[in-house]
């Protein structure tokens, strides 16, 4: 059984209670990470592995609070290394289903070159950042995805920079599944945390998840239900790699949900390529009783 694969049908169903912890969430009320943790214990009740096949790693921030609030085995790590960590659980455990979780700001600014590496190798993760476009633990700065000209605390009279796109940025290097959801749609975002796990290498999940300390009024669960454009709703084809890239550049200003890209043809992943290189060398390896001839006769 791979880590995508699901449990068959007749084994023992989970629920989403089986996914969570005992540990209350300490987010601020109507935080939407609390939706984002809903419909991740929703998802891998609908897949369907035991909680002590799971691994879920995370790096700092609010939303790296994560794995606390679940059931699994956790891992909050240091600041954006969290995908480094994931890559190591899963080469050294491939059978476990590894799922990745943070920030904005964890996961494309100290953490912006892992993202880079762990696309090109491919490595089955599922990759869930909570963007809300601020740094919130750390009392509300800019963060990578904080629109020009914000003004925060660490930008008095307005940002000068660009944001960076995380959809874009993760097709570019070839995702070979990228997705966007929102608190606002709860079975919406459900659904692409099951797919973004069964999908075969590795998948990034973007969420609109507002902060609503330091966050601005117009990415509030309340905007989002007015301005969320299901994609599907759109005709939206995900095997059209142009179409997704051109719906990604609408970040910020738009804001659409669903599977932007999923590869109909899934390379192997970085993990399936070790083993096979490692059964091929054990195929060549000298057999332990010719080994030991050798020191025998030295």
């Amino acid at each position: 059984m791979t880590a995508s694969t699901p449990v068959p049908a007749g084994s023992q169903p989970f629920t989403t209670k089986d996914y969570r912890s005992n540990l209350k969430p300490i987010w601020c009320a109507g935080c939407g990470d609390f939706g984002v943790a809903t419909a991740l214990y929703r998802a891998l009740a609908a897949v369907g592995r035991p909680p002590h096949e799971i691994a879920l790693v995370s790096g700092i921030g609010c939303s790296s609070r994560i794995p606390g609030y679940t059931n699994c085995y956790g891992f909050n790590s240091i600041h954006g290394r969290a995908l480094p960590i994931a890559q190591g659980i899963k080469l050294a455990n491939p059978d476990l289903l590894v799922l990745v979780a943070g920030g904005d700001g964890d996961g494309f600014s100290i953490g912006g070159n892992h993202v880079a590496h762990a696309i090109r190798r491919n490595v089955d993760l599922t990759y869930i950042c909570m963007d809300n476009q601020i740094y919130g633990l750390t009392k509300g700065q800019l963060s990578p995805t904080s629109p020009r000209g914000l003004k925060t605390v660490s930008s008095s009279y307005g940002s000068f920079e660009e944001p960076v796109n995380p959809l874009l940025y993760c097709l570019a290097y070839g995702a070979g599944f990228v997705a966007q959801g929102a608190p606002a749609d709860m079975d919406g975002l459900t659904a692409l945390i099951e797919a973004g796990i069964r999908y075969p290498g590795f998948a990034f999940i973007n969420v609109q998840s507002p902060c609503v300390t330091y966050g601005e009024e117009k990415f509030q669960l309340k905007a989002q239900k007015l301005r969320l454009e299901k994609l599907e709703a759109l005709g939206h084809d995900p095997a059209d790699f142009m179409k997704a890239t051109e719906r990604a550049r609408a970040y910020g200003e738009k804001l659409y949900t669903g599977i932007y890209y999923r590869c109909p043809s899934p390379a192997a992943t970085f993990e399936s390529m070790a083993r096979e290189r490692r059964q091929e060398l054990q195929s060549r390896a000298a057999s332990r009783s010719s080994i030991l001839d050798l020191f025998q006769t030295a």
